[in-house]
C-alpha cells in the first residue's frame, strides 16, 4: 500500500508597493492571489491545500519585513499553521538580501519552504538557493537604482527652480510644481521678519506673536477639514521661518539653493539683515537660558570632593546631548576622578528616588508627622515633580538642599523644613538647625564609551510609567488591529484618520510587534532610564526579531 502523501498547508502572500489601483474591484493583489491559488490547486495530488487566512500588504515597500500581513504570516509559520508560502514573484516577499537570509533561516528552522509561481526553483537545493540569491540581488539592485533615479530627478527639478511637493510654507499655496503667494499669510511672514529685527530675540518674538494672536498656517484636506496647524508658533518654527530661503525666492536642495520659479515674499535686504542678526546671536544668552532652564538639578550637584557639577551640552548631527560635568574639567586639564554624567539619566534617577520616599506613608509619618489629608497632598506634590513641567525644577530646589554624587552611591539631602509648608505639614518644634533627611541610593557610575547609571538590583525602585511610551504602544496596536480586521482598509486610511503622515504610520505601526518583555516593562514603569520616547521612535521601523529589538533598545 502506497504511503500517504504528506499535507502541505499553503499560504498565499501578496504585496504591492503603492496604493494606486487598490480601490478597484479587481486589483493587483487579487491577480497575484488568483495565480497562486491556481498553482496550489494544480498541486492537489501532492497534498497541497490552501489555508483560509489572507495575507495581503497593499501600499507597502518590500525593503523591510515590518509589514502587518507578513508579520502575521511569520507568526503562523512559527506556530506550525503554515509550512509553504506561495508568492507570485520572489520580490513580492522581499527585495532585500539581508531580509531574505532572515526569512530563509526562519523557514529552515520551522521546516517550511516557499514557492514563486512564475519563477520555478527549489529552495531545498544549493542550486535553488543560488538562483534565489541572484534574483534577489537583481531585485535589490533594481530598487536601489529606482531610488537613485528618483533622487536625481528631484535634484534636477530643484536646479530648475521647481517646487517638488510637500506642505507649502506659511505665505504660499502649492500650485503644481510652483508656489503662489497667499496675500494674508505673506503679510504675516513680513511682519515676523520686521518684528524680529525690532525685538532682537526669537524668544521675545514668540511671546509677541502669541499675545497678538498670530498662529501657524492651517492645512486642510480635500474635504476642507483642518488637520494640522492653526496653533501658537513655537520658537523652533520661527527659526525655520526666519532662515527659510524660499521666502527669498530660492529653492533649497541639501546645502545649496537655486533661483526658484515662485515669487519672493522677503526682499534681499531684509532677508540678509535677519540672517546677520541670527548669526550674530549664535549660542548666546538665549541659548544659555534655554540650556539652564532644562537643567533641573543645576546648583544642587556636588561630587564627593565638594566640586560642583555644572550643566553642559554637546551637539552631534544636529542633536543636543545634555550632561552634568565636574567644574574642575570644564576649563582645566583632564581628571580621571571627575564626572560627566548624562543629564536626563541623572534627573530621572533623582526624581525616581525622591518620589519613592514622598509616596512612602511610613517615611512621611516619621518625618513630617500626621495631619488630615497630608498623604493626599504629598501624592499631589510628587505627581507635579514626576511630570517635570515648568515648575519641576523650582519644586526640586525647594525640597532638595544638595545632591552628593559618588562612584558608589547617590545622597539626596531633603530639607524637611522647606517641605513642610509645601504640603501643609505640622511645623517642627526646633528652629536651631534645618531638619535634613539624607536619602541614600546605591548606584554605580559605569564609564566607557557611554556613561550610565547602574542601579543596584537589590535596591527597591519606584515605577516610572511613561505615559507617552504607553500611548505610542496603544496607538500602534490599535492601528494594527484596525488594519488586520479590515476596519481600516489601508495605511493611507489610517494616516488620514490619525492626521499623521503615511510614512510615520508605517514606521510606528511596527511597535505593535515590540518584544513582550519590553512591553511589560514599559506598562509596569520598570523600563531602563535610557529607553525614552525619542529612542523608541528613532528605532522604528523595528526589526522583526525580538533579540534584535533588545539589542537595539536595551543595550
Amino acid at each position: 500500500m502506497a504511503d500517504a502523501v504528506p499535507m502541505r498547508r499553503c499560504a498565499i502572500y501578496t504585496r504591492k508597493s503603492s496604493e494606486e489601483g487598490l480601490d478597484q474591484a479587481f486589483n493587483s493583489l487579487d491577480a497575484q492571489r488568483d495565480a497562486c491559488a491556481a498553482y496550489i490547486a494544480s498541486q492537489k495530488l501532492e497534498g497541497w491545500t490552501l489555508v483560509d487566512r489572507i495575507y495581503d500588504d497593499g501600499g507597502l515597500s518590500g525593503g523591510s519585513l515590518n509589514r502587518p500581513a507578513l508579520q502575521r504570516l511569520i507568526a503562523d509559520i512559527e506556530a506550525g499553521l503554515v509550512n509553504t508560502v506561495v508568492v507570485y514573484k520572489i520580490d513580492r516577499l522581499t527585495r532585500s538580501l539581508a531580509d531574505f537570509a532572515r526569512l530563509t533561516e526562519l523557514f529552515d528552522k520551522r521546516g517550511a519552504s516557499f514557492v514563486a509561481v512564475t519563477q520555478q526553483f527549489n529552495t531545498s537545493t544549493s542550486m535553488g538557493r543560488l538562483t534565489l540569491n541572484v534574483l534577489l540581488s537583481f531585485a535589490q539592485f533594481e530598487r536601489e537604482v529606482a531610488g537613485e533615479r528618483i533622487r536625481d530627478k528631484i535634484a534636477a527639478s530643484k536646479r530648475r527652480g521647481m517646487w517638488m511637493g510637500g506642505h507649502a510654507p506659511l505665505g504660499y499655496l502649492a500650485k503644481g510644481r510652483t508656489l503662489e503667494v497667499e496675500p494674508q499669510e505673506a503679510a504675516t511672514v513680513r511682519h515676523i521678519y520686521d518684528r524680529y529685527l525690532e525685538l532682537g530675540s526669537v524668544r521675545e518674538l514668540q511671546k509677541d506673536l502669541e499675545v497678538t494672536g498670530i498662529r501657524s498656517k492651517t492645512y486642510r484636506d480635500e474635504a476642507g477639514n483642518a488637520f494640522k496647524g492653526g496653533s501658537v508658533i513655537s520658537r523652533g518654527a520661527l527659526y525655520l521661518i526666519l532662515q527659510n530661503p524660499i521666502y527669498r525666492g530660492l529653492i533649497p536642495h541639501k546645502t545649496k539653493t537655486y533661483p526658484g520659479n515662485h515669487p519672493a515674499i522677503i526682499d534681499k535686504r531684509l532677508y540678509t539683515e535677519v540672517q546677520k542678526k541670527l548669526a550674530s546671536q549664535g549660542p548666546g544668552e538665549e541659548a544659555k537660558t534655554k540650556t539652564q532652564s532644562r537643567a533641573l538639578l543645576a546648583a544642587l550637584l556636588v561630587d564627593e570632593t565638594g566640586d560642583r557639577l555644572l550643566p553642559s551640552h554637546s551637539k552631534k548631527a544636529g542633536r543636543r546631548y545634555r550632561y552634568y560635568v565636574s567644574n574642575r574639567i570644564i576649563r582645566g586639564p583632564k581628571d580621571p576622578t571627575a564626572f560627566r554624567i548624562p543629564a536626563s539619566d541623572l534627573e530621572q534617577f533623582v526624581i525616581s528616588t525622591l518620589s519613592a520616599k514622598l509616596r512612602d506613608a511610613e517615611w512621611v509619618t516619621n518625618h513630617l508627622g500626621m495631619a488630615p489629608g497630608l498623604l493626599a497632598r504629598m501624592a499631589e506634590l510628587t505627581a507635579k515633580i514626576e511630570r517635570q513641567n515648568s515648575h519641576a525644577d523650582g519644586l526640586l530646589h525647594e525640597i532638595i538642599s544638595q545632591i552628593v554624587v559618588s562612584r558608589g552611591e547617590l545622597n539626596i539631602r531633603v530639607n524637611l523644613d522647606k517641605l513642610r509648608p509645601l504640603v501643609q505639614a505640622p511645623s517642627s518644634n526646633s528652629t536651631d538647625h534645618p531638619h535634613i533627611d539624607v536619602l541614600t541610593k546605591s548606584a554605580t557610575l559605569r564609564c566607557g564609551k557611554q556613561v550610565k547609571i547602574v542601579i543596584d538590583p537589590n535596591e527597591p525602585t519606584a515605577a516610572r510609567q511613561n505615559e507617552k511610551l504607553i500611548a505610542d504602544l496603544v496607538q500602534a496596536r490599535q492601528w494594527f488591529a484596525d488594519l488586520s480586521s479590515g476596519k481600516a482598509p489601508s495605511i493611507a486610511a489610517l494616516s488620514k484618520r490619525s492626521k499623521c503622515s503615511a510614512a510615520n504610520v508605517s514606521r510606528k505601526i511596527t511597535l505593535a510587534f515590540l518584544a513582550a518583555d519590553i512591553v511589560k516593562s514599559i506598562v509596569q514603569g520598570t523600563q531602563p532610564l535610557e529607553l525614552t520616547v525619542e529612542k523608541l521612535r528613532r528605532a522604528c521601523p523595528l526589526p522583526a526579531s525580538w533579540e534584535y529589538q533588545r539589542t537595539l533598545l536595551l543595550i
